[in-house]
């Protein structure tokens, strides 16, 4: 019995924890939004039968971070010229981009030991991600049918430094691969909690992913103002529509139990009512 209630302990931590994470990372989407509208000309438009393709701007990143390749920046700052602003300004916090001498301030904040081994582990774990885009071409056809009017972001993958996850505005969804290289990557125990490593994993992508983009797309209103009762209410409506979009059980909380049986009430309600109600 001890056995049990310790485990279940340990399940209720994590799960609070990762809660807590949610809710931050949703605090940052909403100061996103306020500087960059959702223009919906920006987002794709989908069909059922097209795979969704993750662009890999990582790769150019560690192309110019650890060998210093001017092509690699060339690329990143008139390819992914969205991306490299958001990589400066809003996850490392190191300048602007048109801030003299920019990119040498980016080499060298990179050449940290710890990053540079970072760098490589990303690159290694994730040199394929066919497996990510299945699942989100998935989830995303689930989704449409739901919510036909919902616009498809563009997502590409990216190497931060260990500070965000999940980044999403203008159009586009960044994940940081990072904060996912397995809950056995020794230097994550130097800057987390053990419950905090439990979510930083390759299996938590796409759920993450679907939580932010939702929260991007259906926020709470007055986030900053309301009860943390309210927030964990909102959350648990986001974690319900994940699941559906995953087709399992991925988050098992609480909130996500309250909306389950009040959507098996109300089973008439639409998804886009479900977020935007109180219940």
């Amino acid at each position: 019995m001890l056995k049990h209630l310790s485990f279940f302990y340990k399940n209720m931590q994590i799960i609070h924890s990762y809660i807590q994470h949610i809710i931050r990372i949703a605090a940052i989407i909403l100061s996103i939004m306020v500087v960059s509208s959702c223009n919906l000309s920006l987002w794709q438009e989908k069909n059922e039968d097209d795979k969704i393709k993750i662009e890999r701007y990582d790769r150019l990143q560690a192309r110019y971070l650890t060998t210093g390749d001017f092509s690699a920046l060339q690329s990143m700052n008139t390819s992914y010229p969205m991306e490299t602003r958001t990589l400066i300004e809003n996850i490392l916090q190191i300048g602007t981009v048109d801030q003299p001498n920019i990119n040498e301030t980016m080499l060298k904040f990179y050449q940290d030991t710890t990053l540079q081994e970072i760098i490589a582990e990303a690159e290694m774990q994730y040199a394929n991600t066919d497996d990510l885009s299945e699942k989100l071409t998935s989830a995303f056809n689930i989704l449409k049918k739901e919510i036909p009017e919902m616009p498809v972001p563009v997502f590409y993958t990216q190497i931060g430094a260990l500070s965000q996850s999940i980044i999403v505005g203008n159009g586009k969804v960044g994940i940081c691969l990072d904060k996912y290289l397995g809950r056995n990557y020794p230097t994550y125990s130097r800057y987390y909690y053990g419950h905090q490593i439990e979510s930083m994993t390759r299996e938590n992508i796409i759920p993450d992913c679907l939580t932010f983009y939702l929260i991007y797309l259906y926020p709470l209103e007055d986030f900053e103002n309301v009860t943390q009762q309210d927030r964990d209410a909102h959350i648990g409506k986001i974690f319900w529509v994940v699941n559906k979009a995953l087709e399992e059980k991925f988050f098992d909380t609480p909130e996500v139990s309250k909306v389950d049986r009040y959507m098996k009430k109300h089973y008439k309600m639409t998804i886009p009512q479900l977020l935007n109600a109180k219940i």
